[in-house]
């Protein structure tokens, strides 16, 4: 078999290992009903289903990228896939709804593995040509698993009962890892053992648990936050001591590595705007039924997922640097756009900004993601494309919090406000975002000139050491 070939197969595992994970993200918020009613359980108490899945996968996923680096990522992504098949069939299985929770967290925590090492295997597995397209591929297909999530879960639990919408995973996690087995390449021989930093591993899963709790339960909100602000201080403490720490904090001394990140977490607390307010604009601003919003809000991921590759293509073409900047600008006017929307302009008013968006983020994510992993030493791929994941998490949680309250306070209470009201509220929400990405495009911006800077004293260094 040809190199190319055996690279396009290499490519199809990991856009199976990032489709897996991301489908299971929103496929079980179809079967919440259904799960109240099979375990007589409560509202509140089904969410436990959605919260341990994601809350596993933001706790563990940067562990699970440090442990890929120590004992080799493509190990590491196999024992992923068959931890998160594993949990899915006892999922389907589970008699009970805490057995069901139970088997969600340990599916989670495939998940954060497989997240966390798909990118980082990227480089491994693409020639570097191709690497733009290769991120624009898994941005593709991980648009594509939440999307498809909701239709997907809707259609197995109405012709096959709720334990279908896990069952699906066990021949495609099977299938996975025959593939990532067979094309993946093996990893490199590590040098001298390093040791694992267990300390360091139990106060960021603490950390980043009570943060991601206080954002997304509504009681004990600052004792939470509270816990997570001591948890990191006490992290750093510690990783500044570490003979071998879970992160290197030099890492964020970098402007190109801590600039990527800082611009993920505000691009996903953006793009989570348009979930928490869109629907509220949509049903109660221009009066559309249910059906239409759904259909509505699922334009944006379906640009996603369309754009995906044709964005990784510009970047192979026109280099990360400068599609970085490009798509940030496209998100500060599609968000200028719904900060000034009238509502005379109707729903393609509110579709065409989206559109674009959604467009320019594809560009963002496959120009950021490969311009921060170009650099990346291989000793460090895992945990580094492991805190890209985490950033990203960290975003929509925030996003999901922090803009929702915005909302919010501006339209009163969404649920019964006039739709004059709501329409302003989305003015001033999507004025903050513009903010934000303009900020973001303004970091972007540093980072090409101390980018730029540094390359152009390496080349002048090189000179002199030639001469």
């Amino acid at each position: 078999m040809s190199t190319l070939t055996a690279s396009r197969w290499a490519l199809v595992s990991l856009a199976l290992s990032m489709l897996m994970p991301s489908l299971d993200t929103s496929i079980a918020n179809a079967a919440l009903p259904s799960l109240a009613s099979a375990f007589d359980a409560s509202f509140q108490q089904v969410q436990w289903i959605v919260i341990a899945y994601l809350l596993a996968i933001t706790t563990l996923i940067v562990s699970a990228g440090r442990l890929g680096d120590l004992f080799g990522r493509r190990r590491l992504l196999l024992i992923g896939i068959g931890v998160f098949t594993a949990a899915s069939l006892l999922c389907a299985l589970a008699p009970q709804l805490w057995w069901l929770i139970g088997a969600r967290a340990l599916q989670g925590l495939g998940a954060a593995m497989m997240l966390a090492l798909t990118v980082a295997l990227v480089g491994d597995a693409v020639p570097k040509a191709r690497a733009g397209s290769a991120m624009g591929l898994l941005g593709t297909v991980s648009a594509i698993g939440t999307t498809l999530g909701p239709a997907l879960g809707g259609g197995l639990l109405a012709q096959a009962g709720w334990p279908a919408i896990f069952l699906i995973n066990v021949p495609l996690g099977l299938l996975n890892l025959w593939l990532v087995y067979r094309y993946v390449p093996a990893d490199r021989p590590s040098g001298k053992p390093v040791g694992f930093d267990h300390l360091g591993t139990l106060l960021l899963v603490m950390t980043l648990a009570a943060y991601a709790l206080a954002m997304t339960l509504k009681a004990f909100t600052w004792t939470l936050l509270v816990i997570s602000l001591l948890g990191g201080v006490s992290f750093v403490w510690v990783e500044m001591s570490a003979k071998s720490p879970l992160i290197r904090l030099s890492l964020f001394a970098e402007p190109r590595i801590a600039g990527s990140l800082l611009l993920t977490l505000l691009v996903a607390s953006v793009m989570m705007t348009t979930l928490v307010v869109g629907p509220f604009y949509l049903s109660h601003g221009l009066g559309l039924a249910t059906a239409s919003v759904g259909a509505v809000l699922s334009l944006g991921p379906l640009v996603a997922a369309f754009g995906g590759v044709p964005a990784g293509r510009l970047v192979d073409r026109f280099g990360a640097q400068r599609m970085v900047p490009g798509g940030l600008f496209g998100m500060v006017v599609a968000c200028g756009l719904l900060a000034l929307l009238p509502m005379s302009s109707g729903l393609a008013g509110y579709l065409l900004p989206i559109a674009l968006l959604t467009a320019s983020y594809a560009v963002f994510q496959a120009a950021n993601n490969t311009g921060m992993m170009a650099g990346v030493s291989q000793d460090q791929r895992g945990v580094v494309s492991a805190l890209l994941g985490l950033a990203r998490n960290l975003g929509l949680i925030t996003g999901a919090a922090a803009m929702g309250a915005v909302f919010a306070v501006a339209s009163g209470d969404p649920t019964q406000a006039p739709a004059a009201v709501v329409a302003s509220s989305l003015h001033i929400t999507f004025g903050v975002a513009a903010a934000l990405m303009g900020g973001a495009l303004i970091i972007s911006r540093t980072q090409v000139t101390c980018g730029s800077g540094l390359a152009h004293e390496e080349a002048r260094t090189g000179k002199v050491s030639a001469d």
